[in-house]
């Protein structure tokens, strides 16, 4: 098969040639953007799973959806150590800039009131000193700029909502791994969020992040349940993995057999990532079309060699000696406890894993905290943890 035509993309948030398994997501996102747009209430949005099953594409499609229907839109990455008042001010930015406003006094003065929050997080900062956001408006005085993150998130978020209004337009903030903001940007946004649904303005925050983000968020507001609408991704179904891999080999005038595309799925678990990974390999390891089952057989150890290295290994190298001795127990554990029906997450209790390695609880929460501080695991209920690269602990073990 010729490599220059392979339609498959592997690529880290890279959309993939056919966005299969996501209509619902998609479609459900374009009622909310019509309900905003008649003026009717609607919550934001958080999309929850693991890594790999598409999330940051999805967050991407989703925002060109809203570009399409004219809104006002900007997307940043949530990490860890960072405060939330210079990437939101940067997304509202370019929000603001993309509704065309037509009165430029009013723009000018939300941008100052951007701009206002975004110096905000230099506190004492000589006026020299501080950092430009990029905005050519004057700061305005006395407005989001009190110093308390939750204060003027709501005045923020007013004014650019009210901007949007003026011209029949609404505007969404796309926040991808939205688990690493710190806590009291997490209050401020479910605040803000409140604010804007008792108001019925036209913004909406779109966030993305691992299945714990839920508990992040009503660990923080216990009213956040209400606040947003939650939808996970979750891998495909066999039907829809055999749609991501069939339509773009047929663009190409190429065609996989039914033995192939189980077997494929067999390899994959039906993981978006896993599905473009294998998919790509396989392609330029077949000799011809129709795609067989061999051509997988043959191709899958040049797929594994690239997850190894690629996707499982550059995770296992952020970890610590410790924390890597944590999570070969957590395999194992996982492992002995399932037998050949070992679930795709290797979730185990904590308890085991202190009797496993022969050891008391509190000696191991500080590998266990840092872990969960590097997204390497999640705990979505209490005393249970799992890895949040799916197929992970399987990778661990075969490593010796």
């Amino acid at each position: 098969m010729d490599p220059i035509r392979n339609p498959y993309a592997p690529g880290a948030g890279q959309r993939p040639p056919e966005l299969a398994g996501r209509d619902e997501q998609l479609d459900r996102f374009q009622v909310v953007l019509e309900r905003i747009r008649r003026g009717r209430p609607e919550r934001s949005m958080i999309l929850t799973g693991l890594r790999g099953v598409g999330k940051t594409v999805l967050l991407n499609a989703l925002r060109g959806t809203a570009v399409r229907s004219r809104w006002g839109t900007g997307k940043y990455e949530a990490r860890p150590e960072q405060a939330m008042r210079r990437p939101m001010a940067a997304a509202l930015h370019v929000a603001v800039r993309e509704l065309g406003h037509p009165r430029g006094e009013e723009v000018d003065y939300v941008l100052g009131v951007i701009k206002a929050f975004a110096q905000k997080d230099q506190p004492g900062a000589k006026l020299r000193d501080r950092w430009n956001p990029g905005i050519d408006a004057p700061a305005i005085t006395g407005r989001a700029d009190s110093g308390d993150i939750e204060i003027d998130l709501v005045e923020l978020f007013n004014d650019v909502g009210g901007l949007a209004a003026d011209v029949g337009k609404g505007v969404a903030i796309f926040i991808d791994e939205m688990q690493d903001l710190a806590a009291q940007d997490v209050s401020a946004l479910c605040a803000a969020c409140h604010e804007l649904s008792q108001s019925a303005l036209p913004l909406i925050v779109v966030g993305a992040g691992l299945p714990h983000l839920p508990a992040v968020l009503s660990a923080s507001k216990s009213y956040s349940e209400r606040l947003f609408r939650y939808s996970r991704i979750d891998r495909l179904s066999r039907e829809e993995a055999a749609h991501a891999l069939q339509s773009p080999a047929e663009d190409e005038g190429a065609a996989w057999a039914d033995d192939a595309l189980e077997l494929m799925y067999a390899a994959t678990g039906g993981y978006p990532y896993f599905i473009q990974a294998y998919g790509k390999e396989v392609w330029d390891l077949a000799p011809a079309s129709p795609i067989t089952s061999e051509d997988v057989r043959v191709a899958s150890p040049e797929a594994e060699t690239e997850l190894a290295v690629g996707f499982f290994g550059s995770r296992y190298e952020r970890a610590t000696p410790g924390e890597r001795e944590y999570l070969r127990a957590m395999a194992e554990v996982a492992a002995e406890q399932a037998g050949e029906e070992i679930d795709e997450v290797g979730s185990v209790l904590t308890a085991d894993l202190a009797t496993h390695l022969a050891r008391k609880p509190q000696s191991l929460s500080p590998a266990r905290d840092a872990l969960l501080k590097k997204g390497l695991i999640y705990s979505a209920e209490r005393g249970r943890i799992a890895f949040t690269v799916p197929h992970f602990g399987r990778y661990l073990r075969s490593q010796g």
